[in-house]
């Protein structure tokens, strides 16, 4: 698929950690739940376009893989004004807010990032309609990443992402998607790219992190400077 003319697509990523009252295994539910509240907010419907919340495959076990975050949520967003109102929205604050204790580790506000979505590669029918998000039961290996400065100011295009997160067993993927920050990060979160690498199985994906090298030797390579947070991820729950 060719990146150039691609529309623009706004999307709020967050890296979850769960309360550490929940077990591992009752945070896809919990998660769930909080995200039927959203049903309540007539706003927020308005705002989002289509959710999807990865939960951690408990199973994965990898040298890159972390173990330190419960999930990622993807949303696209009607607009980028969205990313800014939705924070400030009187129903989002009464109703969605005060759940999120019982589910989040922090308040969502806390540990979400406004980016810009490009797509380097997806494998498709041509005549196939457009998608948004992975459905249920898709699984991703995304990864929170870093570059240097130097990198950055080298670049002519803020969104303009490294060729090389689509070469190797990543080209595997069936849908490669590179979101950048489009906002100063949080703290903590301090990642300028969020890569989604969609594929058909977890053995597939699985291998692939297996795979994946981001020791210190690497950072000048595949990956570049900084610290990353690679996960393997199901969605367990999709809208629309």
């Amino acid at each position: 698929m060719k990146e150039e003319n691609q529309p623009t697509v706004w999307k709020m990523i967050y890296l979850a950690r769960r309360n550490p009252a929940l077990a591992a295994a009752d945070f896809p539910q919990a998660w769930r739940e909080h995200s039927a509240l959203g049903r309540q907010c007539k706003n927020v419907g308005q705002r989002v376009k289509a959710v999807a919340q990865c939960s951690r495959q408990l199973q994965a076990d990898a040298p890159a893989l972390s173990t330190d975050y419960d999930g990622v949520n993807l949303m696209v967003l009607a607009d980028r004004e969205a990313g800014a109102a939705i924070w400030e929205d009187p129903e989002t604050l009464a109703i969605m807010r005060p759940d999120e204790p019982r589910v989040f580790a922090d308040y969502v506000r806390n540990f979400s990032v406004l980016c810009r979505q490009q797509v380097l590669h997806e494998r498709m029918a041509a005549d196939a309609p457009a998608v948004l998000l992975p459905q249920k039961e898709q699984i991703m290996l995304i990864g929170f990443l870093q570059r240097s400065d130097e990198w950055q100011g080298a670049i002519a295009s803020p969104v303009l992402c490294p060729p090389q997160w689509r070469l190797g067993g990543l080209s595997q993927a069936s849908r490669i998607v590179c979101n950048t920050l489009d906002e100063k990060a949080l703290a903590g979160y301090g990642y300028r790219y969020i890569v989604e690498w969609w594929f058909d199985t977890v053995e597939q994906a699985l291998n692939v992190a297996q795979s994946l090298n981001v020791s210190a030797t690497a950072q000048d390579g595949e990956f570049g400077w900084g610290e990353h947070v690679f996960m393997l991820a199901e969605v367990t729950h999709a809208r629309p």
